[in-house]
């Protein structure tokens, strides 16, 4: 039997909002539209507008309300700026036209060496068929560019030398394990609504309060991301699990 896939990021968020546990750790998540931005920019400042449907961070906009009430917002490696929120909207719907985005609220991210990071947590069917978190490594941003995926120039890196400057090794630890927990409680929660599921990549945001914040859940994830750290042993990990389950590997 396949394995099953789900594109919409909409869909997946509903599932996980059904989820008391869950439901904390979730931007406030909503349909794209214009009355909705501009609300959600009063309220949080910065958000970034996503496509439903996509991979490698590509079409994501992050969108800035500034103190002198101008607005920005920025796809690649330079911010475009507007005076007025109609400006600014009128020139982001032209250039979303009429594809399906969200707008998700924007979580400032833990930062090393000045640089925002995320993290990538893999969960993945065992072979003994229960949910296991295979790996958990960090993304650290390109120093131009708004987004972390590696596809889009940012750089994977070891969990624990992106957390060094902000906590202990024993708190690292921790965390880990929190991470871990989270992440199995994501799967479980959307294998009651897709059972064919196998494994799931989630991106998890860490803000300055290193509290975390799950930003979306990938069902094809990139396992080769972690075939790039130093220490192979989770990466083999992870290749022998999606081996065991019939995923088709490059």
């Amino acid at each position: 039997m396949a394995i099953q896939r789900v594109k919409s990021k909409w869909a997946k968020t509903k599932v996980l909002l059904l989820s008391e546990q869950l439901r904390e750790r979730i931007p406030v998540t909503k349909r794209w539209n214009i009355p909705e931005l501009e609300a959600m920019l009063d309220e949080h400042g910065m958000v970034y507008v996503k496509p439903d449907q996509g991979t490698f961070g590509l079409g994501v906009v992050r969108v800035e309300k500034n103190a002198d009430l101008a607005y920005t917002y920025q796809t690649g490696t330079v911010p475009q700026r507007f005076g007025s929120f109609d400006k600014m909207a009128a020139s982001l719907q032209k250039r979303i036209g009429s594809r399906p985005y969200l707008i998700q609220q924007g979580i400032p991210l833990l930062t090393y060496d000045g640089l925002r990071f995320d993290i990538r947590v893999m969960v993945q069917h065992n072979p003994k068929h229960v949910w296991e978190t295979t790996g958990i490594i960090g993304r650290l941003s390109h120093p131009q560019k708004i987004v972390t995926n590696y596809h889009s120039g940012g750089v994977p890196m070891a969990f624990d030398k992106l957390m060094q400057p902000h906590v202990t090794q024993p708190q690292i630890d921790s965390y880990k394990m929190w991470l871990a927990d989270i992440g199995k409680s994501v799967a479980a929660q959307l294998q009651t609504r897709y059972p064919r599921l196998k494994e799931i990549g989630i991106d998890i945001a860490i803000d300055e309060s290193l509290r975390p914040w799950i930003l979306e859940v990938n069902t094809l994830p990139d396992p080769y991301i972690f075939r790039k750290l130093g220490d192979k042993t989770m990466f083999r990990r992870i290749y022998r699990y999606c081996l065991a389950y019939d995923r088709r590997m490059k």
